[in-house]
């Protein structure tokens, strides 16, 4: 059975490769510190809601072929989602994304834009996390593949990737690792300006459809999962001050189905209101 210790050197390959564009100049770039809270959260097989403080660290920046983006959530459960059975404090999860695109146009000196396409390129990146529940995950999951970029205020991206994911479970004695099947991912990301009124807003977020994903530890068949998180934001900042994507806050909402591909059993679906604040600087 392949190892999630395998997984290291591919993914350090990957990140060596995506940040191809470290030695290029930096055309932009946008760094931001976020907070997000709610209480109606759920974890697979916990049929209770689980209250989630959530702090965010993201970075995005473009050069002259292409863009890269980071983000690290870092969830702060109440008790009821503990660190074990049992106890009374909750558990703390670190979540990495890693995104680099290759845009096409601008490498080959080309365009490869139609209708409301106005660029392609090629994607790959990973996703990492570990959190000290008596599960203690540890994901590492690689995507690649193409994505469309759509011209529209803002961006608008949608991507079909190849992805791959190992994981592991530490219920068990010995802890349990398993490598999933290849599966396929639908992916969306958004974050488009408007304006009601004299009020700024943003609509922003990303969804995820996800394959099957083959069995699990148990043996038992995943499903395909739909997770999405989005949000509708007010340009604070702009409004008092006339600094434009400075602070933002506003109420947002998560969606998910089949978490992790788990059905069946409590805590797969999560219907989340949130309130969320950022700081770009």
């Amino acid at each position: 059975m392949t190892t999630p210790r395998r997984i290291t050197p591919l993914a350090l390959a990957c990140a060596l490769v995506a940040s191809s564009g470290a030695s290029q100049a930096v055309t932009w770039s946008d760094t931001s510190v976020g907070y997000r809270h709610g209480r109606e959260f759920h974890e697979p097989n916990n049929p209770r809601d689980v209250e989630k403080h959530v702090l965010q660290f993201s970075h995005a920046s473009g050069y002259t072929m292409g863009q890269n983006f980071l983000n690290l959530d870092t969830y702060r459960s109440d008790e009821a989602d503990p660190t074990v059975r049992g106890g009374s404090k909750g558990a703390t999860e670190l979540y990495l994304v890693y995104r680099h695109q290759l845009h096409l146009g601008k490498a080959l000196g080309k365009s490869f834009g139609f209708g409301p396409v106005k660029e392609f390129a090629l994607t790959a990146g990973f996703d990492l996390n570990t959190k000290n529940s008596p599960v203690q995950p540890r994901k590492r999951l690689l995507v690649a593949g193409p994505t469309l970029k759509f011209d529209v205020p803002g961006f608008l991206d949608v991507s079909l990737l190849f992805g791959r994911e190992w994981n592991q479970n530490k219920l068990g004695s010995p802890k349990q690792r398993i490598a999933f099947d290849p599966q396929w991912i639908l992916a969306a990301a958004w974050g488009i300006p408007f304006t009601v009124g004299a009020v700024p807003l943003k609509f922003q977020g990303f969804a995820n459809h996800l394959s099957k994903r083959g069995a699990d530890y148990n043996g038992r068949k995943t499903k395909a999962e739909t997770l999405m998180r989005t949000a509708l934001m007010i340009d604070v900042g702009q409004m008092v001050s006339g600094r434009k994507n400075t602070f933002l806050m506003g109420v947002g909402y998560e969606y998910w189905r089949n978490k992790f591909g788990n059905h069946g059993i409590p805590g797969v679906d999560v219907d989340a209101p949130v309130f969320q604040a950022e700081w770009h600087f």
